[in-house]
């Protein structure tokens, strides 16, 4: 199978060298670093020589298989990767005229509990259905809604709040920022 010159490798090692001894099944070969080690037969392979190695870039070299790789990373790399995490959070308009057709026979105590009920109701629904983040939009007006709800989230342990983005918003929105895995008390 062997014969003494040739060059072969180990199978389950990183060793390389040259045949210089074969005794029945059992082979010595000097490694690259000088030393004189012994194995079995059917722990070696024999490495093919180089004129192998030199036909596989005989039609195209080095330079050019290590450009293309270059060039195939480059365009990789220039795709703007979103976020994974990043979800578009859920808006609740809390203005009276989006809650009801008509506000005629309602007192200002009326509107307030309406909008404050569909507030607590948006936001049960958001902890049930396990949505990240949700907006409510109530408006600047004389600030009594954005107090009351600031009072409504108060009640929760599970979530954080803070005015919206005020690029997008305004001043007149209220941004809930919900933990699923609080565990209750």
């Amino acid at each position: 199978m062997f014969k003494i010159g040739d060059k072969v490798s180990v199978l389950d090692d990183d060793i390389s060298g040259v045949v210089t001894k074969m005794d029945g099944p059992n082979v010595t070969i000097e490694t690259s670093d000088g030393f004189d080690m012994e194995f079995n037969s059917n722990e070696l392979i024999k490495i093919e020589s180089s004129e192998l190695q030199q036909n596989i870039f005989s039609k195209t070299s080095v330079k050019e298989v290590l450009s293309e790789k270059e060039s195939l990373k480059r365009k990789q790399a220039a795709k703007p990767k979103k976020k994974e995490k990043e979800h578009p959070a859920m808006e609740v308009d809390l203005h009276i005229h989006q809650l009801t057709n008509s506000t005629r026979g309602m007192t200002k105590h009326d509107m307030l509990t309406l909008q404050l009920d569909t507030a607590r109701r948006q936001l049960e629904f958001a902890i049930k259905k396990r949505i990240p983040k949700i907006v409510f939009i109530h408006g600047v007006g004389e600030g009594v809604l954005k107090l009351e709800l600031e009072y409504l989230f108060g009640r929760y342990n599970n979530i954080a709040y803070y005015d919206a983005n005020y690029q997008k918003y305004g001043l007149g929105a209220t941004e809930v920022k919900i933990f699923q895995n609080v565990k209750p008390n």
